[in-house]
């Protein structure tokens, strides 16, 4: 472990160190701290990912960062998993930047701004993209507090249940910056531009209920986990095949052209069709019993 100067850095987000003097030099140990951020469970063909850093209501320092696009990778490949369950532990889901453990842990400001330089998706895109990269639904629990890359994460699944008091914002107007990590990928096709301008501009903290009617999220519920659970079940008992088959189509025909569209629908129906699942799911629906399917490979 060594120490690591960021007063620097810090300065560059927020003008100044008044609110992080205290960690402007510390130590860390990232291999450690990534391992203790996010935990992954699967069962029934669900995987469970948990933000696990309850303490600071899941904020994002470098090593939650790592792990939450750690998770996405193994539960878009991992055998079987038919939908994932995306929550926090805690009291919140995730409450944004950890500006002070991120600051500290870069030595200047040119090594914060580095990732920024990459090729696309970058070190700090990645977080959110990741998920929207994987083939089966993403369903998120929301409460406590999302904000700023928090939300943004959260935007990148399929489907979102929050409390009625819950509270989001695209908050990185406070910090005198743009939300960048795939908001461009999300936003837009939930809300009206006015709409996404308004809550950028502002940075304005808006409730669950709210949330909501905005089309921010799906569902407003009591205990969003047991609903995102309860969705994720019905998910896993349909044909493995054609969920994949759906979100694809959902996801690369919103935009595209007509041609492109409808040769989509039928390319990937003509994938279907025939197939053991496909039948399976036939012979369920006809004797009204649930259908045993086989995962893809």
């Amino acid at each position: 472990m060594a120490a690591i100067r960021g007063r620097d850095t810090c300065a560059l987000i927020t003008g100044g160190c008044t609110s992080v003097s205290q960690v402007s030099e510390v130590s860390l140990n990232g291999n450690v701290a990534v391992e203790d951020r996010v935990s992954v469970s699967v069962s029934d063909h669900v995987a469970v990912v948990t933000l696990t850093r309850p303490e600071k209501h899941n904020a994002l320092d470098v090593a939650m960062f790592e792990a939450i696009a750690g998770a996405a990778a193994r539960v878009a490949v991992e055998p079987g998993v038919r939908a994932v369950v995306l929550h926090g532990e805690g009291p919140s889901f995730c409450s944004g930047l950890d500006v002070a453990g991120v600051m500290a842990s870069q030595p200047s400001s040119d090594a914060l701004m580095a990732p920024l330089r990459e090729a696309v998706p970058n070190w700090f895109q990645r977080t959110a993209y990741r998920w929207l990269e994987v083939p089966v639904p993403v369903i998120v629990a929301i409460h406590g507090h999302c904000l700023g890359g928090g939300l943004q994460i959260a935007l990148a699944g399929d489907v979102r249940f929050a409390t009625a008091d819950a509270k989001l914002s695209v908050l990185e107007v406070k910090w005198g910056l743009i939300p960048d990590m795939a908001i461009t990928r999300t936003l837009p096709r939930l809300v009206g531009i006015d709409v996404a301008k308004e809550l950028a501009f502002t940075g304005r903290i808006v409730s669950g209920a709210e949330a909501g009617e905005l089309g921010l999220v799906t569902h407003v519920v009591d205990d969003p986990l047991e609903a995102a659970r309860s969705l994720a079940a019905e998910v896993a008992g349909r044909s493995p095949d054609a969920v994949r088959a759906m979100k694809r189509l959902l996801d690369e025909s919103w935009t595209g052209s007509v041609q492109e569209t409808l040769r989509l629908e039928a390319d990937l129906q003509l994938g279907l069709l025939g197939t053991p699942n496909q039948l399976k799911a036939v012979r369920a629906g006809m004797l009204k019993e649930p259908a045993q399917f086989t995962d893809p490979s």
